[in-house]
């Protein structure tokens, strides 16, 4: 009985340390989140302050208020979604296929050493390479469409996503494939049960990166073939003089990549929330 009720009492002494941890948890987000949205805050009220009093030119830095009239105007005509919605669809469609492309890439290299010294000097040309200078040959290639601003978004994520993975793969602890091999597990079985979860925090971390780096190559390709979309947008506004037009396609740029970024974040979360009790 008495070793029941000591059980009883670790088990509570237990709940009662994570509980108390959780509201840590919470209370520093809390904390974040007020710090963030003050310096935001700060910086629009700066900003506009400075439009106002002619501390700043607002023809050519626009205001807080100018944007968003804007962005009202352009919300009532109906054109302004249908710029963001075909940039953001574009955008998740590179950064999915470029991660999913260099994660594969990095398997191949890593189940073939082989293949890994002879294209290791390769990736580290294309990584070294500005994306931007291939626009044109995609567009010869593929065409002034959709394909050439997916294949720009593609080529500035796969190469990084490769690199990043496949360091990640080699970086697992010797002592795993030691205890893997000592126990008869095959190359592949090693692969999807110690170096593949091993290396999930690493991949986290790389679809943080691919998210602006997704943007940038959409983005990028809409300057060069696109007759819609928020890069467009962008372009136009700055033939025409329309200032306000480019810091509001810029604001919605940020504002998108963050919405983006956030739910990788929340993805991360999701799986690593057991290390939050380490």
């Amino acid at each position: 009985m008495r070793k029941r009720w000591n059980r009883w009492l670790i088990r509570d002494a237990q709940s009662n340390i994570h509980a108390a941890h959780l509201r840590r948890l919470r209370l520093q987000d809390i904390h974040v989140g007020a710090v963030r949205t003050a310096i935001l805050l700060l910086l629009l009220s700066g900003w506009e302050w400075g439009a106002q009093t002619g501390w700043i030119d607002p023809f050519l830095f626009s205001s807080p208020s100018r944007i968003w009239e804007l962005f009202l105007q352009m919300v009532a005509t109906g054109d302004l979604f249908h710029h963001i919605g075909l940039t953001a669809m574009e955008t998740v469609a590179g950064f999915l296929l470029g991660t999913a492309a260099g994660t594969g890439l990095a398997t191949l290299i890593w189940a073939s050493p082989f293949l890994s010294r002879v294209l290791d000097p390769y990736l580290v040309v294309l990584n070294s390479m500005p994306k931007v200078a291939l626009g044109p040959l995609f567009i010869v290639t593929i065409g002034a469409g959709f394909g050439s601003i997916l294949a720009m978004a593609v080529a500035i994520t796969i190469v990084i996503t490769t690199l990043v993975i496949h360091s990640a793969f080699q970086s697992v602890d010797p002592d795993y494939h030691k205890l893997a091999r000592a126990f008869g597990a095959s190359r592949r079985q090693l692969f999807l049960t110690i170096i593949f979860p091993a290396c999930i925090p690493e991949m986290i971390a790389t679809l943080k990166v691919n998210v602006g780096l997704a943007w940038v190559g959409v983005i990028v390709g809409e300057f060069l073939v696109s007759k819609e979309g928020l890069g467009y947008l962008i372009i136009y506004g700055f033939q025409v003089f329309n200032l306000n037009l480019v810091l509001l396609s810029l604001v919605l740029v940020a504002l998108c990549a963050t919405l983006m970024y956030q739910v990788v974040n929340r993805l991360e979360r999701r799986l690593l929330r057991h290390r939050d009790l380490e």
